[in-house]
């Protein structure tokens, strides 16, 4: 799935193209995914002929806001890759990907293409309320750009008995880690994976902090991670550079990047973690 530094190279990647252009047409071509609206035409209806004024990110969720209209609200338009989703924008003679579910035309004349298979990603159109009122507006701060101080990470992990890295996962926490750049992040502070966060000390709470943050730094400087199946890629069709580069993530049997142990994998309340037992105590 597209973590932060995925969907921020995504994001900076189309801000020269959207933002600042109207909204000419939106086709949909699979309801599911703008399963979030009631009716599925809102999304086309709240969109059509408004104008972009600028594209954001809350964790994974990209956030696109469009010019108030004359005859109606403001409108976010909220982007989630899911699983396997991508972005392309091209020009309307370009052929479509398969599995091209979302089109949205400009007035550059390109369109924003949303690429998803699996279809576990969605696009919707909310108010401001609206968006506060789903699970969106749970989310914890952002990782990147407002990841909360070593005495605020203490305080939340305080006698939690889960795994610290079920925690990373937790949006409500920390808004943008999801299962690759959890393990970097642990692998880079030398902590296990099966810790329970409240056994963390401030020191250690420190230490994955500066991890958090050097692992989305590293993520975005190469353009994210694109795995062997190449749901991912740039909006230009590149895929990211960072999967040579991961440290832990995928690296099942092969020997660690810091000390002589080798990299193994365990499932932690569901998900695959990849950790060295030989630096990550």
């Amino acid at each position: 799935m597209p973590e932060l530094p995925e969907v921020e190279s995504t994001r900076r990647a189309l801000v020269p193209d959207l933002e600042g252009q109207q909204i000419v047409c939106v086709t949909v071509a699979r309801d599911r995914m703008v399963r979030r609206h009631e009716n599925p035409s809102d999304f086309k209806r709240r969109l059509e002929g408004r104008k972009i004024i600028r594209l954001r990110r809350h964790g994974k969720f990209m956030m696109t806001d469009v010019g108030v209209a004359p005859d109606g609200p403001e409108f976010i338009w909220v982007t989630h890759l899911g699983m396997s989703g991508r972005i392309q924008v091209a020009s309307p003679d370009e052929i479509r990907a398969p599995h091209t579910n979302v089109t949205v035309g400009l007035g550059s004349g390109r369109e924003f293409r949303f690429i998803d298979p699996r279809t576990f990603g969605f696009v919707a159109a909310w108010t401001p309320e609206e968006l506060a009122a789903t699970s969106l507006g749970d989310l914890g701060p952002d990782a990147l750009t407002a990841l909360p101080r070593v005495r605020q990470l203490v305080a939340v992990l305080a006698g939690r008995s889960a795994p610290i890295k079920a925690l990373l996962l937790d949006q409500r926490i920390v808004a943008g880690v999801g299962n690759i750049y959890a393990d970097e992040s642990l692998h880079r502070s030398q902590i296990s994976p099966h810790r329970r966060g409240g056994s963390l000390s401030p020191e250690e709470v420190g230490a994955l902090r500066s991890g958090i943050r050097a692992s989305l730094a590293a993520g975005l400087k190469w353009g994210g991670t694109s795995l062997d199946d190449l749901a991912y890629l740039l909006p230009d069709g590149r895929a990211g550079q960072f999967t040579s580069r991961l440290r832990a993530y995928g690296r099942e049997g092969e020997g660690c990047r810091r000390c002589s142990g080798t990299v193994r994998r365990d499932v932690i309340r569901g998900r695959s973690s990849f950790w060295c037992p030989g630096c990550q105590i």
